[in-house]
Protein backbone atom coordinates (compact mmCIF):
# COMPACT_ATOMS: atom_id res chain seq x y z
CA UNK A 1 0.00 0.00 0.00
CA UNK A 2 1.71 3.34 -0.98
CA UNK A 3 1.13 6.57 1.22
CA UNK A 4 -1.58 8.00 -0.35
CA UNK A 5 -3.64 5.06 -0.46
CA UNK A 6 -2.66 4.50 3.68
CA UNK A 7 -3.78 8.09 4.01
CA UNK A 8 -7.40 7.66 2.43
CA UNK A 9 -7.82 4.35 3.91
CA UNK A 10 -7.17 6.12 7.21
CA UNK A 11 -9.13 9.32 6.83
CA UNK A 12 -12.12 7.28 5.33
CA UNK A 13 -12.76 5.19 8.35
CA UNK A 14 -12.27 7.97 10.42
CA UNK A 15 -14.78 10.65 9.21
CA UNK A 16 -13.88 12.16 5.68
CA UNK A 17 -14.92 11.23 2.44
CA UNK A 18 -13.45 10.77 -0.53
CA UNK A 19 -13.59 14.95 -2.31
CA UNK A 20 -12.06 15.69 1.45
CA UNK A 21 -9.42 13.61 1.20
CA UNK A 22 -8.60 13.79 -2.25
CA UNK A 23 -8.18 17.48 -1.27
CA UNK A 24 -6.21 16.86 2.02
CA UNK A 25 -3.94 14.54 0.22
CA UNK A 26 -3.12 17.15 -2.42
CA UNK A 27 -2.28 19.15 -0.12
CA UNK A 28 -0.46 17.33 1.79
CA UNK A 29 1.86 16.10 -0.57
CA UNK A 30 2.79 19.07 -2.30
CA UNK A 31 4.00 20.67 1.64
CA UNK A 32 6.52 17.29 1.41
CA UNK A 33 7.50 18.26 -1.73
CA UNK A 34 8.83 21.58 -1.09
CA UNK A 35 12.09 22.01 -3.35
CA UNK A 36 13.62 22.57 -0.40
CA UNK A 37 12.57 19.20 1.70
CA UNK A 38 15.66 16.86 0.99
CA UNK A 39 15.23 14.90 4.14
CA UNK A 40 12.03 15.77 5.59
CA UNK A 41 9.91 15.18 2.63
CA UNK A 42 7.61 12.00 2.06
CA UNK A 43 9.98 9.04 2.13
CA UNK A 44 10.50 10.53 5.56
CA UNK A 45 6.68 9.80 6.07
CA UNK A 46 6.95 6.25 4.39
CA UNK A 47 10.13 5.24 6.64
CA UNK A 48 8.12 6.27 9.78
CA UNK A 49 5.02 4.56 8.71
CA UNK A 50 6.70 1.41 7.92
CA UNK A 51 8.39 1.67 12.07
CA UNK A 52 4.51 2.25 12.78
CA UNK A 53 3.41 -1.15 11.15
CA UNK A 54 6.17 -3.13 12.00
CA UNK A 55 5.36 -2.30 15.30
CA UNK A 56 1.75 -1.44 15.46
CA UNK A 57 1.43 -4.03 18.30
CA UNK A 58 2.79 -1.86 20.65
CA UNK A 59 0.74 0.41 20.13
CA UNK A 60 -2.67 1.78 21.94
CA UNK A 61 -3.66 4.41 19.47
CA UNK A 62 -2.28 3.84 16.25
CA UNK A 63 -4.43 5.62 14.12
CA UNK A 64 -3.73 8.51 15.80
CA UNK A 65 0.09 7.73 15.51
CA UNK A 66 -0.43 7.26 12.07
CA UNK A 67 -1.96 11.02 11.78
CA UNK A 68 0.78 12.18 13.80
CA UNK A 69 2.78 10.83 11.73
CA UNK A 70 1.88 12.17 8.01
CA UNK A 71 1.45 15.98 9.88
CA UNK A 72 4.29 16.30 12.42
CA UNK A 73 6.40 17.93 9.88
CA UNK A 74 3.64 19.48 7.77
CA UNK A 75 5.08 22.87 7.99
CA UNK A 76 8.98 22.79 8.39
CA UNK A 77 11.19 25.81 7.95
CA UNK A 78 14.92 25.74 9.40
CA UNK A 79 14.20 29.81 10.05
CA UNK A 80 11.36 28.80 12.68
CA UNK A 81 11.99 27.59 15.69
CA UNK A 82 8.01 26.46 16.33
CA UNK A 83 7.60 24.24 13.13
CA UNK A 84 6.35 21.19 15.53
CA UNK A 85 3.61 23.77 17.34
CA UNK A 86 2.37 25.23 13.82
CA UNK A 87 2.00 21.43 12.46
CA UNK A 88 0.17 20.06 15.62
CA UNK A 89 -1.62 23.14 15.03
CA UNK A 90 -2.06 22.35 11.52
CA UNK A 91 -3.20 18.76 12.10
CA UNK A 92 -5.64 19.71 14.86
CA UNK A 93 -7.57 22.15 12.75
CA UNK A 94 -8.03 19.50 9.97
CA UNK A 95 -9.41 17.16 11.67
CA UNK A 96 -12.09 19.48 13.80
CA UNK A 97 -13.82 20.02 10.67
CA UNK A 98 -14.94 15.95 10.83
CA UNK A 99 -12.86 12.65 12.60
CA UNK A 100 -13.20 10.84 15.11
CA UNK A 101 -9.32 11.01 16.17
CA UNK A 102 -8.13 11.73 19.76
CA UNK A 103 -7.15 15.85 18.75
CA UNK A 104 -5.84 16.15 21.99
CA UNK A 105 -3.30 13.32 21.55
CA UNK A 106 -2.86 14.18 18.07
CA UNK A 107 -1.52 17.50 19.54
CA UNK A 108 0.49 16.55 21.99
CA UNK A 109 2.55 13.72 19.99
CA UNK A 110 3.26 16.08 17.13
CA UNK A 111 4.51 18.79 19.79
CA UNK A 112 6.90 15.65 21.70
CA UNK A 113 8.85 15.13 18.40
CA UNK A 114 10.21 18.47 18.89
CA UNK A 115 12.10 18.08 22.27
CA UNK A 116 12.59 14.18 21.66
CA UNK A 117 11.80 13.82 25.60
CA UNK A 118 10.47 10.88 27.25
CA UNK A 119 7.29 10.97 27.77
CA UNK A 120 4.11 9.43 30.12
CA UNK A 121 2.25 8.48 27.22
CA UNK A 122 4.34 5.52 25.41
CA UNK A 123 2.24 5.78 22.12
CA UNK A 124 4.37 9.05 22.15
CA UNK A 125 7.56 8.18 22.88
CA UNK A 126 7.16 5.42 20.15
CA UNK A 127 6.89 8.32 17.63
CA UNK A 128 9.90 9.74 19.12
CA UNK A 129 11.55 6.74 17.86
CA UNK A 130 10.24 6.23 14.70
CA UNK A 131 11.23 9.78 13.88
CA UNK A 132 15.00 9.18 15.20
CA UNK A 133 15.88 5.82 14.04
CA UNK A 134 17.32 7.18 11.37
CA UNK A 135 20.35 8.27 13.56
CA UNK A 136 20.67 4.49 14.16
CA UNK A 137 21.09 3.75 9.88
CA UNK A 138 24.15 2.26 8.52
CA UNK A 139 26.77 4.97 8.53
CA UNK A 140 26.80 5.29 4.61
CA UNK A 141 22.99 5.60 4.65
CA UNK A 142 23.37 7.94 8.01
CA UNK A 143 26.35 10.06 5.72
CA UNK A 144 23.27 10.77 2.73
CA UNK A 145 20.88 11.91 5.87
CA UNK A 146 22.95 14.23 7.43
CA UNK A 147 24.22 15.42 3.94
CA UNK A 148 20.18 16.09 2.92
CA UNK A 149 19.88 18.49 6.33
CA UNK A 150 22.92 20.43 5.21
CA UNK A 151 20.90 20.84 2.48
CA UNK A 152 18.16 22.00 4.18
CA UNK A 153 20.30 24.44 6.18
CA UNK A 154 21.89 25.76 3.00
CA UNK A 155 21.03 29.57 3.46
CA UNK A 156 23.33 29.17 6.80
CA UNK A 157 27.23 29.61 6.20
CA UNK A 158 29.54 26.91 7.45
CA UNK A 159 31.10 29.35 9.99
CA UNK A 160 27.47 29.18 11.60
CA UNK A 161 25.89 25.71 10.77
CA UNK A 162 28.73 23.42 11.81
CA UNK A 163 28.84 24.64 15.59
CA UNK A 164 24.96 24.66 15.46
CA UNK A 165 24.57 21.33 14.23
CA UNK A 166 27.17 19.63 16.88
CA UNK A 167 25.66 21.32 19.36
CA UNK A 168 22.13 20.04 18.55
CA UNK A 169 23.70 16.47 18.15
CA UNK A 170 25.71 16.80 21.80
CA UNK A 171 22.06 17.37 23.32
CA UNK A 172 21.34 13.80 22.12
CA UNK A 173 24.80 12.21 24.13
CA UNK A 174 23.77 14.37 26.88
CA UNK A 175 20.31 12.62 27.36
CA UNK A 176 20.64 9.07 29.19
CA UNK A 177 18.88 7.22 26.42
CA UNK A 178 18.58 9.01 22.67
CA UNK A 179 15.51 6.17 22.06
CA UNK A 180 12.63 6.02 24.58
CA UNK A 181 11.42 2.43 24.18
CA UNK A 182 13.28 -0.02 25.65
CA UNK A 183 12.96 -2.24 22.35
CA UNK A 184 14.52 0.51 20.59
CA UNK A 185 17.32 0.63 23.16
CA UNK A 186 18.56 -2.71 22.84
CA UNK A 187 18.37 -2.19 18.89
CA UNK A 188 19.97 0.94 18.11
CA UNK A 189 21.08 3.37 21.14
CA UNK A 190 24.89 2.32 20.26
CA UNK A 191 24.65 2.30 16.68
CA UNK A 192 22.69 5.94 16.69
CA UNK A 193 25.51 7.28 19.24
CA UNK A 194 28.20 6.31 17.47
CA UNK A 195 27.58 8.19 14.13
CA UNK A 196 26.42 10.99 16.07
CA UNK A 197 29.93 10.89 17.67
CA UNK A 198 31.52 10.47 14.44
CA UNK A 199 29.44 13.23 13.01
CA UNK A 200 30.30 15.64 15.75
CA UNK A 201 33.80 14.63 14.88
CA UNK A 202 33.64 15.75 11.19
CA UNK A 203 31.79 18.96 12.31
CA UNK A 204 34.55 19.89 15.02
CA UNK A 205 37.44 19.15 13.34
Amino acid sequence: MNLQEKYSELLAKTGFNSNEINTLWFNLEKQYSGKSRYYHNLKHLQEMIELSDQYKNYLQKPDEILFSIFYHDIIYKVTRKDNELKSAEFAVKILNQNSILDKDFIFEAICATQLHQHDKIEDINWLIDFDLKILSKDWEDYKIYFEQIRKEYRLYPELLYKPGRAKALKHFLENEFIFQTKEFRVLYEDKARANINKEISLLTT
